[in-house]
């Protein structure tokens, strides 16, 4: 077919021109990069815009790190939140609604034990947390005491482990108490109105005792760090394979991320940051005190947070909270991070634990 010169002109302009959305999705497309990159977080998102918390991953967000890392190449970044957190999570990897999840230990290795392809590339959000809150005028004073209550325990989240060992620390199972599947809200409206006798939770039992509605009893701030959470970003094994790339560059941002969010200088941006998710910054202020941010904010699979990887896939399958052991080794995928961290000369910046929990040099 001949064309006019006015034509060939016209289509030539289009084709240095076209920056609209579709072209970039082109462009993205031919660089092996995916239209759009979907994020699943295992928290409800609060507030407008909408926030999350408690980890360098939700800095990430409130910054708008990974969109800026992708902003010239028109790849979109989507961002979706679970109430339901880990399971709902998992629910969504299952019907392949996602490419990458900040989600905590339990729910991820649950869901691979189930068959689900997907890889460990950084941590986030580790060593947080988690509490005990009675009402008010309870005659419960300890762990101990739980023995025949009503208790609330968030199943399947990355904080029923760490419950499970302290539990087991206490002499006690959950088969000691009436133990009841309530979601994080549902359990402090209960605590409050005294239909449970107990709730186990995060930073959040904080606010409920500030509001004079429950007594903590037991926190685990302080003490061993096997009574943590543990949390990181999983991509599926799909993405990752068709988009190293994209992939390389999710876990870069992430970094970045992680490296401002450890920085000292910033501590009160980074509190008043998450409390835009409604925990109040009093709360995060209380629970990061003494804490330095390099080691809650580290984004390292240092042989700590492995070995407590392995010991959670061993505890999962005793507690029948999983179908099946895997090896660990295999699922956290380091290459990504070790790629970053050193294109931006952060191979030290991080503390660096042994698996018994004693930092590499003590």
């Amino acid at each position: 077919m001949a064309y006019t010169r006015r034509e060939i002109l016209k289509q030539a302009a289009w084709t240095t021109l076209g920056a609209s959305a579709s072209l970039l999705g082109i462009n993205a497309r031919a660089a092996n990069l995916p239209a759009v990159i979907r994020f699943g977080v295992a928290q409800p998102a609060i507030g407008n815009p909408p926030a999350f918390s408690g980890s360098s991953a939700a800095i990430a967000h409130a910054k708008g790190l990974v969109e800026e890392e992708f902003k010239a190449d028109g790849v979109k970044v989507e961002w979706y939140f679970f109430k339901g957190a880990g399971p709902a999570v998992n629910e969504a990897l299952v019907n392949n609604q996602l490419d990458f999840a900040f989600q905590g230990d339990l729910p991820a290795i649950v869901g691979r034990s189930a068959g689900l392809k997907t890889k460990l590339v950084l941590a986030t959000g580790i060593r947080s947390n988690i509490y005990l809150g009675v009402p008010i005028d309870s005659p419960i004073q300890s762990v101990k005491d739980l023995r025949g209550k009503r208790v609330a325990i968030f199943k399947g989240t990355n904080a029923q482990l760490p419950i499970n060992r302290v539990l087991e620390a206490n002499g006690l199972t959950e088969k000691d108490f009436k133990s009841i599947n309530l979601d994080t809200a549902t359990a402090f409206a209960a605590l409050t109105t005294k239909d449970i006798d107990a709730a186990f939770g995060n930073i959040n039992l904080l606010r409920l005792r500030d509001s004079k509605a429950a007594r903590i009893v037991y926190g685990s701030k302080g003490g061993s760090p096997v009574f943590t959470c543990q949390g990181h970003i999983l991509a599926t094994e799909g993405f990752e394979k068709q988009y190293p790339e994209a992939t390389a560059r999710v876990v870069k941002a992430m970094v970045k991320a992680a490296k401002w969010s450890s920085d000292e200088v910033n501590r009160e941006e980074v509190l008043r940051l998450w409390a835009r998710a409604g925990t109040p910054y009093e709360n995060w202020k209380e629970d990061y005190a003494g804490e330095p941010l390099r080691v809650r904010l580290n984004p390292n699979f240092d042989p700590f947070l492995i070995a407590r990887y392995k010991d959670a896939v061993e505890q999962a399958y005793k507690f029948k909270l999983s179908r099946a052991k895997f090896d660990v080794d295999q699922w956290i995928d380091q290459r990504y991070l070790k790629a970053a961290l050193t294109q931006l000369k952060l191979e030290n910046y991080w503390p660096v634990y042994q698996a018994n929990g004693n930092i590499v040099g003590t």
